[in-house]
């Protein structure tokens, strides 16, 4: 069972917040060896949607993103940061994950388009939830990203 957790920054409790920072790191910089500046800002004034889940009774992360309003980054909201912990991959929590951040996403900025920058191995699974593909692809990070929106 996942309890979803939805926050602005200053709510996040501070444990919380360090596993957040923990797996972003170890996703996003030790995984696919991404030397960039996690801690950019931008988290401050995100929302930030947390997957947890009970294992061998222990609250653990198991998926995570945040939302960012229109003009923050884009002239549309975005999601970002995008994750799924090592631990739970393969189980469905991405697609769950996906699913809900944009559901709470249009509750807090209703009437709102989306525009993210995705890896461009993901270009199918954004596609499947209604993003399409508005930029040739690029390097960002060493890694090639396309910008979607919906």
């Amino acid at each position: 069972m996942i309890e979803w957790q939805w926050q602005d920054f200053g709510g996040i409790p501070g444990k919380d917040l360090y596993e957040v920072l923990r797996q972003r790191q170890q996703v996003f910089v030790l995984e696919q060896k991404c030397l960039y500046p996690d801690i950019d800002g931008y988290d401050l004034d995100a929302h930030h949607l947390m997957a947890w889940r009970t294992v061998d009774g222990q609250r653990q992360l198991a998926a995570y993103l945040r939302c960012l309003a229109p003009g923050a980054k884009y002239a549309e909201m975005s999601l970002g940061r995008v994750l799924t912990t090592e631990a739970a991959r393969g189980s469905g929590i991405g697609r769950q994950l996906i699913a809900e951040g944009i559901r709470r996403a249009e509750a807090l900025h209703p009437g709102h388009r989306f525009r993210i920058g995705a890896q461009q191995y993901l270009e199918k699974f954004y596609a499947s939830f209604g993003f399409r593909t508005v930029s040739d692809p690029y390097d960002e990070d060493g890694i090639m990203h396309i910008d979607m929106v919906r």
